[in-house]
């Protein structure tokens, strides 16, 4: 809606451009006291109007105003012979008057009318916009394993990658620590393998939040704005996004989700790699770095054994799988 000064103004002007029309048309003060009450009144439509309008798509704006100015036209070609012809002159000019606002009112809603349809004609030819998976965040990037799922084509949409992510990851690229400054740059070459992939493209977002100084609360407020989902391997960033309803897609979960099924009795080859907490315990790990208990394994120690699966438990750090050494 216009400002009051706006309003006041327009308001005015229909009822100068009001009185003077009735003061030249018909050189009478009463004729040009109506007229101007007229444009009062008119003025007040046309704030109606636009507080209308401005609540509208700008398609149906655009084709209204084309309509209008189109009626207008048509107006005035259809009642500049008949306004001649008329002796009386105040009844050519409301005649002339009505004409013109009919055929604009008629163009105006023609106009927003076929805009529409337009609008629906060209929505219907373009491709379907891509849907945004989900926020990356800084741990995700680093681990690099989403560059993998997203070759898979699994992910069916964009990835979307905020400024302040990336400053970070930046910032941890030139740290001076070189277990740091090597996780930045992995984040890096990461992020261009992605690019380098045709089934997903990465949407950098320049979007930030002056006020908030942690990136997970940045994430949070950003992921509020949108409605996507985070993709992070964050613990605590996962849980205070569970607090604020908001969509987590957890690489961890996603990972674990994916590991075979391991049944107790099954039987496996496991290289015994290191000591175990308990006494006689030995340690090894799977392909996909599922740890493996194997009781009597200790002995073991630098071989390949086979093991009989006895148990399996899941935990939020991941699954561990208990056994014995066959025999």
């Amino acid at each position: 809606m216009p400002s009051k000064l706006i309003s006041a103004v327009i308001v005015i002007c229909c009822f100068i451009f009001s009185a003077l029309i009735g003061h030249f048309l018909f050189g009478d003060p009463t004729w040009s006291a109506a007229t101007a009450f007229v444009g009062i009144i008119l003025g007040l439509a046309l704030l109606g109007l636009l507080k209308v309008w401005l609540r509208e798509d700008v398609h149906k704006i655009a084709g209204g105003a084309v309509g209008t100015l189109a009626g207008a036209l048509l107006a005035v070609l259809i009642s500049s012979g008949l306004y001649y012809k008329i002796e009386t002159t105040e009844l050519a000019a409301l005649l002339y008057g009505l004409t013109l606002v009919i055929f604009m009112l008629i163009g105006m809603q023609l106009g927003m009318a076929k805009a529409v349809e337009l609008k629906a004609m060209s929505s219907s030819a373009r491709p379907a916009a891509r849907r945004i998976v989900g926020i990356l965040d800084t741990s995700v990037i680093i681990d690099g394993r989403i560059a993998d799922v997203c070759e898979t084509g699994f992910l069916g949409g964009d990835l979307v990658i905020p400024e302040f992510v990336l400053q970070e990851l930046q910032m941890i690229a030139d740290s001076a620590e070189t277990t740091k400054r090597t996780r930045g740059r992995r984040g890096l070459d990461i992020l261009n393998k992605i690019k380098k992939q045709s089934q997903v493209n990465i949407i950098i977002e320049v979007i930030d939040y002056p006020d908030v100084k942690e990136v997970d609360q940045k994430l949070i407020n950003m992921a509020k704005d949108t409605g996507h989902a985070i993709l992070t391997n964050d613990f605590n960033l996962n849980k205070v996004a569970e607090v604020h309803s908001i969509q987590v897609l957890n690489m961890n979960q996603l990972a674990n989700a994916l590991k075979p099924i391991v049944l107790p009795g099954e039987i496996m080859k496991v290289q015994i790699l290191k000591e175990g907490k308990e006494a006689g315990q030995g340690v090894a790990y799977l392909d996909d770095g599922t740890m493996v208990v194997v009781d009597h394994g200790r002995k073991h120690l630098g071989r390949t054994v086979e093991a009989t699966v006895t148990s399996v438990l899941q935990t939020p750090a991941g699954r561990m799988i208990f056994a014995s050494v066959k025999g």
